[in-house]
């Protein structure tokens, strides 16, 4: 049986056979600091890049996991006033561009409380795969049931009151990256065991396969595990997606949780996949792992969303790291209708700002992400089949399964020649010359033969010329 934990944030609680929800940790101060991308970067002391991914750790003993710690609650206008991305990331500048309108954004997680008032108007129709939870997908569930809520307020957050100054939301509250994107619920039984709940196996697939059916143009999965491997039951789903140019965006996972290698759904072909970075522009400590998978970087330290009624919590970690991003692809929807899934991700990886060694590294991806860059920067075309790989294609080449069963009869089709009833006489046997003797004496005759022939025809040749002298 694997054991599955949740990758979101700092701190989780494990449970043996599902995947595990994600919890909030503590984290830092509020105020506003300098641009990440305007800082040096710099890899995490101790753990060096590797030239690939390392084995999966498994996590057998829930104990050693970091456990739920009390978090700062903040107000509406504090929880505005901590939203440093915004500005320090390009948010507000992309919105002279796009906000995300008529992008759906379905978020596989925890639940969405679609009454907070950061939330009203941006939920549409969800559902639950879990089995347990409201038809809606707007009930809590699991270890951390405000999760789901979290991360659908940065990705799409509205805020609420009287119009903020930039014309798009309200003043106060959480406001998303994409404002006027849609949310689809989809919620999940994620961190305890009950004999009630469908499997993870169950569950995952079945909530893409949802998504994809109900019109998402992106899916945000801030969920995993430690393992890199995924039950092949997840397979045809993911391949689904992508073969309706439906991007996913997963979060990498957190080394607070004792996740330092990226884990599924974040090892998937064809996903989008999240790391995570401090308010100085490196990667985080605590809050992101690591993995070549990894796409690319947005800020996992210092965040705050809403939490189901009308609160705010501040959290840290890859799971809100990953709804900037989907947020992002959002806006990039919006203003080019007509990419794909596929340029939809380039344009976030290639206009992202390199950190780390140069090029595509294991910590920071393609670099960090720049959101008014990725809406409005003129990148250069797309070269090959994009960044993200394909699962089709992963799918053709490791999950072959030996052919030892031949068609049947009735499944075959009408015979190119009619049945052979008659047995088969085979020759007789014939010796080889070289096992009688006889070769040697085959070979100086044929020799001889050869010579006598040129011999007469030089003779004939000279005669012919004696005959033509005068």
């Amino acid at each position: 049986m694997r054991t599955y934990v949740g990758v979101g944030v700092t701190g989780v609680v494990a449970a043996t056979g599902v995947l595990a929800g994600v919890v909030v940790g503590e984290s830092g101060e509020t105020g506003l600091a300098t641009p990440a991308h305007a800082h040096p970067v710099a890899q995490v002391p101790g753990q060096p890049a590797p030239d690939g991914p390392a084995p999966s750790i498994p996590i057998t003993d829930p104990t050693d996991i970091p456990t739920f710690e009390s978090v700062r609650s903040l107000n509406a206008q504090e929880a505005r006033q901590a939203e440093y991305w915004l500005d320090q990331y390009g948010v507000r500048d992309a919105w002279d561009e796009a906000t995300g309108d008529g992008v759906k954004i379905a978020v596989i997680d925890t639940g969405v409380d679609g009454t907070h008032p950061d939330l009203e108007g941006a939920v549409g129709k969800g559902t639950d795969v879990s089995g347990v939870g409201s038809s809606n997908g707007q009930e809590g569930l699991g270890a951390e049931p405000p999760h789901g809520t979290m991360v659908a307020s940065v990705a799409a957050g509205r805020g609420h009151g009287s119009s903020s100054s930039t014309g798009v939301g309200g003043n106060t509250g959480v406001i998303g990256v994409a404002p006027e994107a849609e949310i689809l619920p989809v919620s999940t039984w994620l961190g305890t065991e009950r004999s009630d709940v469908r499997s993870t196996d169950e569950q995952i697939p079945d909530a893409v396969r949802w998504a994809v059916d109900n019109g998402a143009d992106i899916i945000n999965m801030s969920v995993g595990s430690p393992q890199q491997t995924w039950p092949e039951s997840w397979d045809s789903a993911f391949e689904y997606a992508e073969e309706k140019d439906v991007l996913i965006i997963a979060a990498a996972g957190n080394r607070g949780n004792g996740i330092t290698q990226v884990g599924a759904p974040a090892t998937i072909p064809s996903v989008l996949t999240v790391g995570g970075v401090g308010r100085n522009g490196q990667a985080g400590e605590e809050s992101s792992s690591q993995g070549i998978s990894i796409a690319v970087s947005a800020p996992s330290e210092d965040l705050v969303g809403a939490v189901p009624g009308d609160g705010y919590r501040e959290w840290t970690g890859t799971s809100a790291a990953a709804p900037i991003v989907a947020g992002t692809a959002a806006l990039i929807m919006e203003k080019y209708p007509d990419l794909s899934a596929q340029e939809v991700a380039y344009r976030i990886t290639a206009s992202a700002q390199d950190a780390g060694v140069p090029g595509r590294d294991p910590l920071y991806g393609y670099g960090i992400l720049d959101v008014n860059a990725a809406v409005t920067e003129d990148l250069p075309p797309m070269e090959g089949d994009g960044p993200l790989g394909s699962m089709a294609e992963w799918i053709q080449i490791h999950r072959r399964h030996d052919a030892t069963s031949t068609a049947s009869a009735q499944a075959s089709a009408m015979p190119l020649t009619e049945d052979v009833t008659a047995e088969a006489v085979p020759p007789d046997p014939v010796v080889p010359l070289n096992s009688t003797g006889a070769l040697p004496i085959v070979i100086l005759a044929g020799f001889g033969v050869l010579i006598a022939g040129l011999t007469g025809a030089a003779a004939w040749h000279i005669r012919w010329l004696l005959k033509r002298k005068p």
